[in-house]
């Protein structure tokens, strides 16, 4: 069943190059649970054709299962490459396993994310804050979650 699943989600996928795979799982009982992102979001017609693509080819007489394909949520971390790419320009928050950070992505590519934020600090002479740009490089393998924050303007 897994491989037939594969095959049939690998050939829509194909079709819809802007669309990419975060999950699929399959359980004991063949509840099938097929999670994709895009390139520019995931519409409901995003997820009814690429579930058609499946269900169509599957014969229940066969094997009885159940489908659910979702886009990523928004609340989920960021998973892929991808994931980060398409989020350039929006605000994250990552958890790295030396601390928190908090900025506007600036830049994502094959090894790293770069991070930009503003903070104040004391002026290096005299009294008095001053605003500075801050930036930080975070590899991949030190991002223990990060999740794109929610703002509204």
């Amino acid at each position: 069943m897994r491989e037939k699943v594969e095959q049939l989600l690998g050939d829509a996928l194909a079709e819809r190059p802007e669309l990419f795979l975060i999950d699929l799982s399959i359980s004991e009982a063949n509840q099938i649970r097929v999670i994709i992102d895009g390139d520019k979001g995931v519409s409901v017609q995003d997820c009814i054709e690429i579930s058609r693509a499946i269900e169509h080819n599957l014969d229940r007489e066969e094997e009885d299962f159940s489908l659910e394909v979702l886009s990523a949520g928004i609340s989920e971390p960021l998973t892929l490459v991808r994931q980060y790419r398409k989020n350039v320009g929006r605000k994250l928050k990552v958890k790295t396993s030396e601390g928190k950070l908090e900025g506007n992505l600036t830049k994502a590519d094959d090894e790293a994310i770069t991070l930009q934020w503003k903070t104040r600090e004391p002026k290096p002479v005299g009294k008095g804050k001053v605003t500075v740009q801050k930036e930080a490089v975070i590899p991949y393998n030190e991002i223990v979650e990060a999740k794109v924050m929610i703002t509204f303007n």
